[in-house]
């Protein structure tokens, strides 16, 4: 299934799913007995899963994709971790400041809480910070868990993850390296925006693509239709039952928390450097791309 948070003509703001260019509104279809938003399904999955096999979709429950508004597909996550899981994007940031990959990297996955609050979705207007001069996307994948669980360990992990999504941690890359010097965040440099979406696709939807514990996954950004990232999330070094586990240690996770995997390799202008791509500006849209998880498409505004 393919979950999505979405806006009527007249504004409402619903949940459901995609069917081909259909969209079912899962509250009507399943006559009000379906919630009406995503983090309440997620949070009582295990109740509603059954009656999804009996929902047969009437005229008005079904939208035609065009006519709705795609937001975030989880526009309130409980919270938002972002880890640092692959191996070419640290060495390579880390080597733009002329440092190496240090060897407690190579321990434990590592993140960083973001601005839950702050969750954009697909063809939202991104606000350039103020202050900021060097504005930067960030291509990542992000799982959603799915049931609450404390000290979960790698191999109980999968159980937990409800679904995959695109994500873009936009990033003030000016206001966080001077922040950093201080020994902690990154704070005002990242929590202005996080977007997510266009949907929120189940393991099943994904599971062509899975070798391992990893999914063939490909990644691609462009700015204003120009191609200037391309990775594969299978390069990951930590994955994601890694990350759900080091996550869960000594405290619980609970149903709709995002966790983002972090940049993969050459899927930020930091990585690419300005003589690839200048930083982000006004009137710039940028489009992220991920097998089987849609396009997440942004308008950077003033």
């Amino acid at each position: 299934m393919r979950y999505v948070t979405f806006r009527t003509e007249t504004g409402d703001m619903r949940a459901g799913w995609l069917n081909e260019d259909k969209v079912i509104d899962m509250n009507i279809a399943s006559n009000w007995k379906l919630p009406n938003d995503l983090l309440t399904f997620i949070d009582k999955y295990d109740t509603y899963y059954t009656l999804l096999e009996d929902i047969q979709a009437h005229e008005e429950s079904i939208y035609a994709l065009d006519n709705v508004r795609l937001c975030a597909p989880l526009p309130n996550p409980p919270s938002v971790r972002d880890f640092y899981a692959f191996e070419e994007h640290v060495k390579t940031a880390r080597g733009k400041r002329g440092l190496t990959v240090i060897p407690e990297w190579y321990e434990m996955p590592v993140f960083y809480f973001t601005n839950h609050r702050a969750i954009t979705g697909p063809e939202e207007s991104i606000e350039k910070p103020k202050n900021c001069s060097c504005l930067d996307f960030e291509l990542e994948l992000a799982c959603v868990i799915g049931k609450k669980g404390r000290n979960i360990t790698v191999e109980q992990a999968e159980e937990y993850i409800f679904g995959y999504t695109i994500m873009n941690d936009w990033s003030a890359r000016d206001i966080q390296a001077k922040e950093m010097k201080v020994g902690l965040g990154p704070a005002k440099g990242k929590d202005f925006a996080t977007s997510i979406g266009p949907f929120i696709a189940t393991a099943d939807e994904l599971e062509q693509y899975k070798v391992g514990d990893r999914y063939q996954l490909e990644m691609t950004a462009s700015v204003n239709g120009t191609p200037l990232s391309k990775g594969n999330f299978q390069s990951i070094y930590y994955s994601f039952a890694e990350m759900i586990e080091r996550a869960s240690q000594n405290v619980t996770l609970y149903p709709g928390d995002i966790i983002g995997s972090g940049t993969v390799g050459s899927g930020c202008i930091l990585e690419l450097g300005t003589d690839i791509h200048r930083w982000l500006e006004p009137g710039d849209v940028v489009e992220l791309e991920i097998t089987g998880l849609g396009v997440l498409r942004n308008k950077i505004v003033e």
